[in-house]
């Protein structure tokens, strides 16, 4: 057997053998998983290691089973592998930041309209967390300027490096800060992905994010419309005329949210859809 060959075939051995674990553990992507892991320890491609021409070191081999070892724990792929791509960026994330969800792609682009209409758009990111909101807009529109705000100084670390990696840190201001920034500022639109899910909801989410993700993050712990009010009553202040809000919300929230800002003043309130066809961004303008 040439050198090549046993090369291929230990790739496929290794393959195998994570996926094995994993379906063992109950995930779904069980092979997939394995072949992005093994590439990941390889510092390789997937193609690479599914074909059988990665180099496979002692030390590949031992992180690979080590991280086949964290993804059957239910750790999330993003946190072993250390990276999310959002947008059509690459971004850091470990535990300090909930990880970006495609769906939430959908909040960018209504935020990328409204840019395209006023490109000098100043606005604030409330919830920051990675910076993924801000950091795709800021990359997309660059004639904007965003103050990302969160609470949690390790979230606010992982955003800095996030828009150092973007190569837009300079248009983006990130600011320590429950909800709204301590000084009274004025923005053009003001958008957040908030902790949604209600505190009951909780036993219902996959131990991937339940176990691992920031709880401050996915949960208000009550009924997941507390940071809906909070943005809701405060944002009039905040907002400059025509100025509009942007909030991601759950499945099933749109009506409640909406009754938020309409009580908090709000008349010209609609929302957008995602590609599953889920009501996911509330739009309220006064």
């Amino acid at each position: 057997m040439t050198r090549e060959a046993e090369t291929a075939s230990s790739s496929r051995e290794l393959i195998e053998e994570g996926r094995r674990l994993l379906a063992d553990a109950g995930i779904d992507t069980a092979r997939l998983d394995a072949e992005v892991l093994l590439a990941h320890a390889c510092g390789s491609s997937r193609v690479s290691v599914v074909i059988g021409i990665a180099h496979l070191s002692a030390e590949a081999i031992h992180n690979f089973r080590e991280m086949i070892q964290r993804r059957a724990s239910r750790e999330p792929i993003s946190y072993i592998l250390g990276r999310k791509e959002f947008f059509s960026l690459d971004f850091e994330v470990n535990r300090a930041v909930l990880i970006p969800r495609p769906e939430t792609e959908t909040l960018v682009e209504a935020a990328l309209k409204f840019v395209a209409r006023l490109p000098r758009t100043r606005i604030l990111d409330i919830g920051t967390g990675s910076g993924a909101i801000a950091i795709a807009i800021a990359v997309n529109a660059p004639q904007v300027q965003i103050v990302a705000s969160d609470i949690s100084k390790a979230a606010l670390e992982v955003a800095h490096r996030n828009a150092i990696r973007n190569r837009c840190e300079d248009r983006i201001k990130l600011v320590e800060a429950d909800v709204f920034p301590e000084k009274e500022l004025t923005f053009d639109l003001i958008l957040s992905n908030p902790p949604y899910v209600a505190e009951s909801d909780l036993p219902t989410l996959q131990a991937d994010v339940c176990q691992y993700e920031p709880r401050e993050a996915l949960t208000d712990d009550a009924d997941g419309l507390a940071f809906y009010r909070r943005i809701a009553t405060g944002s009039p202040k905040h907002l400059k005329p025509d100025g509009a809000v942007m909030v991601e919300i759950g499945a099933g929230q749109r009506p409640e949210v909406e009754a938020l800002f309409r009580r908090a003043g709000f008349s010209n309130i609609d929302a957008v859809a995602d590609l599953a066809g889920i009501d996911r961004v509330v739009i309220a303008k006064i």
